[in-house]
């Protein structure tokens, strides 16, 4: 275990522990997918791909609109954007949506970074020589403005000769500190991002491979709800503080008194706002889009009652049994109904 990524995480402010407790009280509210109307599912994980992709290549100074980014996904002529900005908008699209299909299949580890970073670049014929290898000439991180032009270098990075060392260390200690779960998920994944981001060990690419990455690792880590809010729409909206956060963290990295409290800060506000707007999805107002037809039923009879059993909603709504005791369970889950009594008395009743 490196201690170096370790000692950054001690003594953290108690606005930090607010935080994760925060995220992980919304998250247990989350109900997981195969509960739920896997077609409604399906049209909002479309609609995010489309507005996670538009955001993440406009940080980077990309001009594609979400709207752009539809039309070429769908296969119609957007003919007013440079090739680059396409191609870069299509290999985000593909490989994002690899995560968000594949994700229990892909494991953590240096060769899927590698990966990611020739998956991302494979149609980007400017990248051809370097994508999928680390950098090989010095690059440092540049704040970009609405225009995609640098207005500003925010802090140098690892050298090119380090970084196979660097990139090597990180990615040990990031799957020992998961599996020796010490330490709280968010924040090793916060420590791997502030810290992969320092090093940027890619020639072009790092910010949207960070990213990339977060989705992966957040689902991986049981934050099932990230491909149904974009963490980069947060991001985007954002920037500055993005910068900001980043910079005030990356000046003391491997100086005595190493602070990644500004970024986590950030970061774990962006999951935080992310959680609360996953949440949101399962309101009142969006139910009836979220719950199978059978789902639907048994509680639109729940709403038309005091309060009934099983037996009375299997028989007034014309459900099978089983169907409306899985039912039951998504309501349940979901906070909309509560269960009275045991056994055989057991009757429900709308929260």
């Amino acid at each position: 275990m490196n201690y170096k990524f370790n000692k950054r995480l001690k003594e953290l402010p108690e606005s930090i522990w607010v935080l994760i407790n925060r995220i992980d009280e919304l998250k247990g509210w989350w109900v997981g997918g195969a509960n739920l109307n896997p077609q409604a599912l399906g049209r909002l994980k479309k609609s995010t791909l489309v507005t996670s992709t538009g955001a993440s290549t406009r940080i980077e100074g990309a001009k594609l609109s979400d709207e752009d980014v539809e039309r070429l996904m769908r296969g119609l002529s957007v003919q007013k954007f440079a090739d680059r900005d396409k191609q870069e908008v299509r290999g985000y699209f593909e490989l994002l949506n690899n995560v968000f299909e594949a994700w229990p299949h892909i494991p953590f580890s240096e060769s899927t970074i590698k990966h990611f970073h020739k998956e991302l670049l494979k149609y980007a014929e400017k990248d051809v020589l370097h994508r999928g290898e680390y950098k090989k000439t010095e690059n440092k991180v540049h704040m970009i403005d609405e225009s995609g032009n640098s207005i500003g270098v925010l802090f140098d990075t690892t050298p090119a000769y380090l970084t196979p060392k660097e990139m090597l260390e990180l990615t040990e200690w990031m799957l020992g500190a998961l599996a020796e779960k010490e330490i709280h998920p968010l924040l090793v994944i916060g420590n791997f991002l502030v810290e992969f981001l320092k090093i940027h060990p890619f020639q072009d690419g790092n910010g949207r491979i960070s990213r990339i990455l977060t989705n992966l690792l957040m689902l991986k880590n049981n934050y099932p709800y990230m491909p149904y809010v974009s963490h980069e729409k947060l991001i985007e909206d954002n920037k500055a503080d993005y910068y900001v956060a980043l910079r005030k963290s990356q000046k003391t990295i491997n100086t005595e008194k190493e602070d990644i409290v500004p970024w986590l800060e950030f970061f774990l506000q962006v999951l935080l706002e992310q959680a609360k707007q996953a949440i949101e999805l399962l309101s009142k107002e969006n139910i009836d889009l979220l719950l199978s037809p059978k789902q639907l039923a048994v509680w639109k009879y729940l709403e038309s009652v005091s309060e009934a059993t099983p037996l009375e909603i299997s028989e007034s709504a014309k459900i099978a049994r089983p169907t409306v005791s899985q039912a039951l369970d998504v309501l349940l889950r979901l906070k909309k109904i509560k269960r009275i009594g045991q056994g055989r008395t057991t009757r429900y009743r709308r929260v």
